[in-house]
């Protein structure tokens, strides 16, 4: 990969108005511009310049102080990138921090560009790709539980499951070439019910990282959520009652909502991206057709639809229409309006939840549904590492087609270079997770989604 280590860089890493700011400088001449910038304070104005140390005084620029600050150097190789790392602690505010950084710039340093610092720590070998995209996730994170995962990812979790799959395919990727170069060691009846097993038991092993990667990502992603339903059912007011305000106009004029409205929250840890849509009937207003085809739309792409009935009337026809249209989707049923007298059995939504938007009852039950449906039928994830992004999920599901495309070859009695070919893409598939086999734009594209300064 061509890259240019020579040059330092430098930037912020911290938002502007804290208390603290923190300009970050990375490479080669990293303490020399240090040196040519600060002025010790305290101890005879002496430093020592020692590595992993935290230094007091001030930065000065041709001889005027721009701000008092502590000063701390890590030297190569144990730095956040492998290289000489100087950070500069300052009062927090904008004017410092760009007075701070024009100095350093202007004693031969470069800008950074978003991301760069993490990934001279992955060039350099320091973490691996996963662990990368951990850095971002863990700033992106919006709950506990997403938090959690993306540590359990920078503490190499994932990248030691991929790193033992791998490891099974190359060791029987050898054994499969072995046998090739030298007919004399052909594979026999044993070793090939042998390697068989080690397939299936790494397509098993890839196809629970898929099925859990669903889980990762939504909640580095957030479960999208769609509000259904006839209008006046009380959709806008149980989003509202969901964010605690007053977010979505509620008339008991039919029609009010005619487009989407989009919020996130925090339901039980997971992270919901939930949309408030127009009610859903036939209308001559085009403006509210367009609204209700909208609905449809996003209802099509949700990953969970709540569907909202008014239990104070019998089911609707067209609510039965809707719903034709959206069996095929993950739906959990809410009774609205359960303070007034009941019309609607039962028996017409089975497993509804009742609750009462005026009162505030019943939500509880609608947030574990919403819960105990993320986690229908999976083991506690607190202590594995799941996968965060699609890009990942894109490589176990093509590392998996190659692995069933392997086992298909031994079980047809196809010629061992046929099977070994779909072992090495499937080793190389799950290599890009990591961060190996992977395309110089690719790894740009990753890091440019990352904050400059980190």
């Amino acid at each position: 990969m061509d890259y240019n280590y020579d040059n330092t860089i430098a930037a912020i890493s911290t938002a502007i108005g804290g208390g603290i700011g923190i300009i970050r400088l990375s490479g080669k001449e990293a303490v020399t511009i240090a040196k040519s910038l600060f002025k010790p304070g305290g101890a005879g104005g002496k430093c020592l310049w020692k590595s992993h140390r935290i230094y007091y005084g001030h930065v000065v620029k041709d001889g005027r102080i721009l701000d008092e600050c502590m000063l701390t150097i890590m030297k190569a190789p144990k730095s956040y990138t492998k290289e000489d790392v100087v950070e500069i602690s300052f009062h927090g505010g904008l004017k410092s921090a760009e007075l701070i950084l024009d100095a350093a710039l202007g004693k031969g340093a470069r800008l950074a560009e978003p991301g760069e610092f993490t990934k001279r720590a992955f060039l350099n070998g320091r973490i691996d790709l996963t662990k990368a995209q951990a850095v971002i996730d863990i700033i992106n994170s919006k709950t506990e539980l997403a938090h959690n995962q993306a540590l359990n990812r920078l503490c190499g979790r994932l990248f030691g499951d991929i790193t033992e799959i791998r490891g099974e395919l190359l060791d029987l990727m050898a054994e499969i070439e072995a046998s090739i170069d030298y007919p004399e060691y052909d594979m026999e009846e044993d070793n090939l019910k042998k390697a068989l097993k080690i397939l299936s038991f790494i397509k098993i092993r890839i196809f629970e990282l898929i099925e859990t990667g669903k889980r990762g990502i939504i909640l580095s992603e957030g479960l999208k959520t769609v509000i259904l339903g006839r209008p006046n059912v009380g959709k806008s007011s149980l989003l509202n009652r969901m964010l605690g305000m007053e977010r979505a106009i509620v008339t008991d004029i039919p029609g009010t909502t005619r487009d989407v409205l989009s919020e996130s929250l925090n339901i039980r840890g997971i992270p919901l991206n939930i949309m408030d849509t127009a009610g859903l009937r036939d209308t001559s207003d085009i403006v509210e057709s367009i609204g209700v085809s909208k609905s449809f739309e996003h209802a099509y792409d949700a990953d969970l639809i709540i569907y909202v009935l008014d239990g104070s009337k019998e089911l609707n026809l067209e609510d039965l229409e809707n719903l034709e249209r959206l069996r095929d989707k993950k739906i959990i049923f809410v009774i609205n309006k359960s303070d007034l007298p009941r019309k609607l059995l039962y028996k017409e939504a089975e497993g509804a939840i009742e609750i009462s938007v005026i009162k505030n009852t019943g939500l509880d039950n609608l947030y574990n549904a919403i819960y105990n449906m993320f986690f229908e039928g999976q083991i506690s994830i607190e202590n594995t590492a799941l996968i965060s992004n699609t890009r990942d999920m894109d490589s176990l599901k093509k590392a998996l087609l190659h692995v069933e495309a392997a086992i298909a070859s031994v079980e047809s009695g196809f010629t061992e270079d046929m099977t070994v070919i779909d072992i090495k893409d499937a080793y190389a598939y799950l290599g890009q997770i990591i961060g190996e086999s992977l395309e110089d734009d690719v790894i740009d594209r990753i890091f440019s989604k990352f904050c400059l300064g980190k």
